[in-house]
């Protein structure tokens, strides 16, 4: 086949890896600009493309977007249409919607697909009149728009009336599945936990509030908290914990490898995601495969990724009272956390399995190929 897709994404992404690693599986050479210096170990493996990097400090990288510090990267354009005259993409696809959909949208190249991710569709254009042009002119300029959650297509049709196709981010189901591993917990311990970066957004907080809860309520059980992930509040979450009486029985591991992950998800009971705006729920999903029940605040897309009362149980946000009732009633149900984490993982392996979505993005990619652009 030999044709060539060229990414403009964050090369150091676990989801731009893996999109990446599927279509060079499926005999595609793959290009990827990045805008920041790339760790490039993480390609070690992987024959049949290049990489490509501004070079741009990872500090550039969490500068909020409110301010547009990401003009700055409107120089990039010059080198993408350079690596685009060296590389010959048959497709150019960005994968994200604000920064590099507007390299991409000034570009000039067609056929050129445009994924959003989320906070480049729910953030960016609420920042000003000219964030939201920006948008609109991006996903004015894309031959084919992709969503990764239905949520988020519904946010996105204010700034377009182009079709767009939902194409959610698939699980790796032989990864994420139910297996006995070597957990830090005692056996008689139940384990509730989240894997998230430490952030406001994500709503921990309310989780380690509403664990003070459970503990109070249940005096006799064995209960354990698990945070998963590293963050600006870690200090903060750390300080609430002391300040709650709770910080021996709450695990901190901080940063965990993406290879770590599945093995966090296989120690816990419950997963819990009650994050103020999410635009969908990878980690939740990879949670359900692992056959865990779930609990997720009813914002974003975490409500489409869970079966209420099926897989798991719906909150609302930034209500730790509530969230306690739910994980209650998981602690002292044992038969219904067996019975959500079966569902959940058989919603998976139906709706959310990654080869799906790999064939699905293949048929994205043949309806311009096969049209001979």
């Amino acid at each position: 086949m030999n044709k060539k897709i060229l990414f403009l994404a964050d090369a150091n992404s676990p989801h731009t890896i893996r999109w990446v690693k599927a279509l060079l599986d499926s005999g595609y050479k793959v290009g990827v600009f990045c805008f920041y210096k790339i760790d490039v170990s993480l390609y070690t493996d992987f024959d049949n493309m290049k990489l490509y990097s501004l070079n741009i400090s990872k500090d550039m990288q969490s500068t909020a977007e409110d301010n547009f510090s990401k003009i700055l990267y409107l120089k990039a354009v010059n080198k993408v249409k350079k690596i685009i005259k060296d590389f010959k993409p048959d497709i150019v696809h960005a994968h994200y919607a604000s920064s590099y959909g507007l390299i991409g949208a000034l570009s000039g190249f067609h056929p050129y697909i445009i994924s959003m991710w989320g906070s480049d569709v729910f953030g960016f254009p609420n920042y000003s009149f000219l964030h939201k042009n920006i948008l609109k002119f991006n996903l004015s300029k894309a031959n084919k728009l992709l969503s990764t959650s239905y949520k988020m297509k519904t946010e996105a049709e204010k700034y377009t009336n182009k079709e767009i196709l939902v194409t959610p981010f698939g699980i790796d189901i032989n990864k994420f599945t139910p297996n006995e591993v070597n957990s830090i917990f005692k056996r008689d311990e139940i384990v509730i936990g989240t894997i998230k970066t430490l952030e406001n957004i994500y709503g921990i907080e309310y989780l380690i509030r509403a664990f003070k809860i459970v503990k109070a309520k249940l005096p006799d059980r064995k209960i354990k908290l698990l945070l998963v992930g590293e963050g600006t509040q870690r200090k903060n979450l750390e300080a609430l914990a002391i300040e709650l009486d709770l910080f021996n029985d709450i695990v901190f591991t901080g940063y965990a490898n993406h290879d770590e992950v599945e093995n966090y998800h296989n120690m816990l009971d419950i997963y819990v995601a009650v994050s103020l705006q999410e635009s969908f729920g990878v980690a939740v999903l990879e949670a359900s495969a692992c056959g865990k029940p779930v609990i997720v605040s009813n914002v974003g897309g975490l409500p489409e990724v869970v079966d209420n009362g099926k897989t798991g149980i719906i909150v609302e946000k930034e209500n730790p009272y509530q969230l306690a009732d739910a994980i209650i009633k998981l602690v002292i149900n044992p038969e219904l956390r067996i019975e959500m984490g079966i569902n959940g993982r058989k919603k998976v392996l139906s709706e959310y399995n990654w080869i799906g979505s790999v064939e699905l993005m293949l048929l994205v990619y043949n309806e311009f190929l096969n049209n001979g652009n």
